[in-house]
């Protein structure tokens, strides 16, 4: 049995088609004496975006409406508390925020508590903390969460804590360890990214050592090392990944720490046993800073990067074999875009929202291909004290 990358969400559909239908509101005639009566169209609430605000004390997941045009709205009662604490700092991570297979539960990493939390997706959006909910991390610093079905693993960061371990996710949603699961990391290591893949393999890079680890996933849900895990990466701080949608043996990793315009991304082939292998020039170059965050389209034919230092997202068409051709990069609007994380596509792939750590905020833009616009109505802003880490769009 092998598993997926970050299982891509299903809608929560429930009580949409309600919420959709009140959205349009008309002003009464009455309302002014000098106007004709008018209407005004707000389009609909087709899902929802979720982010971890990973505020410093009481961590909270900010909650927002999302519109078929690609505006967003707060949820009513956001932000939601989500149990454990947060840092109220970056995480150099990616992934601190997951949604079950199913579409019922979002998992959040709790950095500054070293607890995961689950939280129950009402038929609205609306959040509610499962009872039981938190529980430790197993390790110090917990900054990335990947989820398969009812198997859950979180990448802890911290000296002195530093793993990866695993979890089993019950109906109730509460989160249940797995004996003999936990691989042990050396200080330093920082992981930033912990991932599925889709054919029983998992990965998680090291962002302080410059190396990739794989593992192939047995029934029982614990990990068995890759020959030669873990990888070497080809560039410094390997940082954001993804398995391609469309080809799961593929995998795409930025590499971060290069410095100033000499960003890159590699593509890997992963074979049965987990062993990483560069596909074609892989490396292939950005030309921005800081690449750190992946997210590629749901058809496979193209990938984005976030360049963190640079505020700007670059984009590439993927080619069958895996190679890249790097297209360009577009800015992210609000003060330069600098200290932009997170990026997460909607599930019809139509629009891109994006964590602005540094503002605290949530970026939207529309995707045609390979090509991005930011939307007018972008950024919105999240709660006072957010520094996000980790996006779910529903």
């Amino acid at each position: 049995m092998r598993f997926l990358i970050r299982s891509r969400p299903r809608p929560v559909l429930a009580g949409f088609a309600a919420a959709a239908a009140a959205m349009a509101v008309a002003v009464p005639a009455a309302a002014s004496a000098s106007t004709a009566s008018a209407a005004t169209v707000v389009s609909p609430v087709v899902g929802h975006v979720y982010v971890n605000d990973n505020t410093a004390g009481a961590n909270t997941i900010g909650a927002f409406d999302r519109h078929s045009d690609g505006t967003l709205t707060p949820e009513a009662g956001s932000p939601f508390a989500a149990g454990g604490a947060g840092t109220g700092a970056g995480l150099a991570s990616q992934g601190a925020l997951q949604i079950s297979p199913d579409g019922r539960f979002l998992i959040a990493a709790d950095a500054g508590s070293n607890q995961v939390s689950v939280l129950r997706i009402g038929s609205g959006g609306s959040l509610k903390l499962v009872p039981g909910g938190v529980i430790s991390s197993r390790g110090v610093l917990p900054v990335s969460v990947a989820v398969h079905d009812d198997l859950v693993y979180v990448a802890n960061a911290g000296n002195g804590g530093s793993n990866y371990t695993g979890f089993r996710l019950g109906l109730n949603g509460r989160l249940a360890p797995i004996s003999g699961s936990t691989i042990a990391l050396p200080d330093g290591a920082q992981p930033g990214d912990v991932l599925f893949n889709g054919t029983g393999k998992l990965a998680g890079t090291r962002v302080g050592t410059s190396l990739i680890d794989s593992f192939t996933v047995r029934h029982d849900g614990r990990l068995t090392a890759a020959p030669g895990s873990p990888f070497p990466a080809q560039r410094l701080g390997p940082f954001g990944s993804e398995f391609r949608p469309t080809n799961p043996d593929q995998l795409f990793v930025s590499n971060a720490h290069a410095g100033t315009g000499a960003g890159t991304v590699s593509a890997f082939s992963d074979s049965s046993d987990g062993t990483l292998s560069p596909i074609g020039s892989s490396p292939f170059a950005d030309s921005q800073t800081a690449p750190c965050w992946v997210e590629i389209t749901h058809d496979g034919q193209f990938l984005f990067t976030v360049n963190t230092a640079s505020g700007t997202i670059s984009r590439y068409s993927i080619a069958a074999g895996g190679a890249l051709t790097l297209l360009g990069s577009t800015p992210v609007g609000a003060t330069g875009g600098v200290g932009a994380v997170d990026a997460r596509l909607s599930p019809n792939g139509a629009y891109l929202f994006v964590d602005e750590s540094r503002i605290g905020a949530v970026s939207a833009f529309a995707v045609h291909g390979g090509d991005l616009t930011e939307l007018a109505t972008s950024p919105t802003s999240l709660p006072a004290g957010a520094a996000p880490a980790g996006i779910v769009v529903t």
